[in-house]
């Protein structure tokens, strides 16, 4: 069995645009994962602030002469 340039490069290129896929749907994902994570933050954050504002003590300051 004789193996050619041309099947070399064939293969190399199966493996190549296989690995192209990959890398895509990773990034794919891993920006779905940092934009949810984003939005996770940007919620606790928000109601932090929120409950925050609610349970605040109001006080008053009179000056007297």
């Amino acid at each position: 069995m004789k193996v050619e340039r041309s099947d070399l490069e064939a293969k190399l290129a199966e493996i190549r645009d296989a690995v192209d896929e990959a890398a895509d749907g990773a990034r794919d994902a891993g920006i779905l994962i940092a934009l949810g994570i984003g939005l996770l933050v940007l919620l606790v954050y928000m109601r932090g602030r929120s409950r925050g504002r609610k349970g605040a003590t109001l006080l008053e300051v009179y000056r007297l002469r």
